[in-house]
């Protein structure tokens, strides 16, 4: 039975990883645009999209997954993402990247704005561009700054990945909570917190590699 138990969960967690992986890979680099957006000069850009984060921000990610799968269906009178197991995953997906791009995307600025404005003028007066200041003297900095943040939203993205069972996504917890009815037995369920202990733990170990490459900068 142990065996048996341990083999379901590891293919729930495999459906875990994936969304995790796939939310980093688009959130991360979608959450910069969205930092510059919400830093922008112009006004059309910078309050719409500090709405959205306000929105994003201020509602639970739940309830996003509820009404990006159920709302194009109830809304619209099509349902984009389909009925399989595809379009719940793509749904829920979308809700995670949308959401954890908006979380990144303040951490993005609080690291931005925290560089002293003198860098940045000592930039300027040895001739370079604004393109070469970011690049060359603030980048790095930003990193450092954003590194400790960054990991304890990145090892939440870990524990929220739970929460897309929500619209029946085969995750982990999903599959531990499976043999309470086919089986009666509730301890796989406390299982699945072992996987996520463990993943969250090499995280963590990962996070605290990379603050000590970058203390250079202390």
């Amino acid at each position: 039975m142990f065996l048996t138990v341990t083999l379901s969960l590891l293919e729930g967690f495999l459906g875990t990883l994936e969304l995790f992986a796939l939310t980093l890979i688009l959130a991360l680099p979608l959450g910069l645009l969205i930092c510059f957006g919400s830093m922008s000069v112009s006004a059309l850009i910078k309050y719409p999209v500090k709405f959205i984060i306000w929105v994003i921000r201020g509602t639970p990610l739940m309830l996003q997954l509820i009404i990006i799968y159920y709302g194009p269906g109830i809304f619209l009178g099509n349902n984009v993402w389909g009925s399989g197991d595809t379009g719940r995953f793509l749904a829920a997906l979308t809700a995670f990247v949308i959401n954890y791009a908006c979380y990144f995307s303040e951490i993005y600025r609080g690291g931005i704005q925290s560089i002293p404005v003198g860098q940045y003028e000592a930039g300027k007066v040895l001739g370079m561009t604004d393109r070469q200041i970011f690049f060359k003297v603030v980048l790095l900095q930003v990193i450092k700054r954003i590194v400790p943040p960054m990991s304890n939203e990145i090892i939440t993205l870990v524990k929220d990945t739970s929460l897309a069972r929500v619209i029946a996504v085969y995750e982990i917890i999903w599959n531990g909570q499976a043999f309470i009815k086919s089986a009666g037995i509730i301890w796989p369920l406390f299982y699945t917190g072992v996987f996520y202990l463990v993943f969250s733990g090499l995280l963590t170990w990962l996070f605290g590699l990379i603050e000590k490459k970058l203390s250079y900068f202390r």
